[in-house]
C-alpha cells in the first residue's frame, strides 16, 4: 500500500470517529481499475510579455525552469525563451488537498528573486483540472500530420491519396522482388523455398 493511501485511510478513520476529515481522497476509474489522484482542481498561470533582458538567454531560462520545478507547490513549469512566456501549473492556497501550497503573490515574488518582473495585466490565471495533466497517457492525441516541405495543407490533402497508393505499389513490388530472389537463392543452393 502506498504511503499516501495509508494517510488517506487514516484521515478517513479520523473522520469516522466523529471528526470531519478536511481532505477527502479523489479517485478516478479507468476501466476496471481505480486510481487515487493527489489533486483535484489546481491553477495554471501564464506570464507573458516578459522582457528578453530579464530572461537573458536560453541556458538561463532553462536553469530558471529547473529551479521552479524544485519547488514543492509547483507541479509543472515551462519557461519559453523564444516566446517570452512562462507557464506554471501550481497548487494554490485554499486547495482541497494536503500538498504544499503557494499563492499567486508568492509565485510572483519567487520570479522577482530570479530577476523576472512580471506585469500584472499580462497574467492569465485560471483553474486547471488535474485529470487533464495525465490525460495524454490514457487518450493519446492523434499524431499531427505535417505536409512535406514546400506544400500547403490543401495541396497535401489533394496529393495524399495518390502518394499513399504509389507507396503501397512500391512496397508490393519490393516484396515480390524479394520473394523472387529468395526462390532463386533456394534453387541455386539446393534448399527448399519457404
Amino acid at each position: 500500500m502506498d504511503r499516501r493511501d495509508e494517510l488517506a485511510q487514516a484521515q478517513a478513520e479520523e473522520g469516522s470517529k466523529g471528526e470531519e476529515s478536511k481532505y477527502k481522497p479523489i479517485y478516478v476509474r479507468e476501466g476496471n481499475s481505480e486510481y487515487r489522484l493527489p489533486y483535484d482542481i489546481i491553477r495554471q498561470v501564464v506570464f507573458s510579455n516578459i522582457k528578453k533582458e530579464e530572461l537573458i538567454d536560453m541556458p538561463h531560462a532553462a536553469r530558471m525552469q529547473y529551479r521552479l520545478m524544485l519547488m514543492d507547490p509547483i507541479i509543472k513549469a515551462r519557461v519559453d525563451f523564444t516566446k517570452s512566456k512562462i507557464t506554471i501549473i501550481y497548487n494554490p492556497k485554499g486547495a482541497d488537498n494536503a500538498k504544499p501550497k503557494m499563492s499567486l503573490d508568492e509565485l510572483i515574488a519567487v520570479l522577482e528573486k530570479e530577476g523576472v518582473h512580471v506585469d500584472r495585466s499580462s497574467i492569465d490565471d485560471k483553474d486547471y483540472d488535474y485529470r487533464n495533466f495525465y490525460n495524454y497517457a490514457f487518450n493519446p492525441a492523434e499524431v499531427r500530420e505535417r505536409p512535406p516541405y514546400s506544400y500547403s495543407h490543401e495541396e497535401w490533402k489533394k496529393m495524399k491519396v495518390g502518394v499513399e497508393q504509389k507507396r503501397a505499389e512500391v512496397r508490393k513490388k519490393k516484396l515480390e522482388k524479394f520473394h523472387e530472389w529468395q526462390e532463386r537463392y533456394a534453387k541455386e543452393h539446393g534448399m527448399a523455398a519457404q
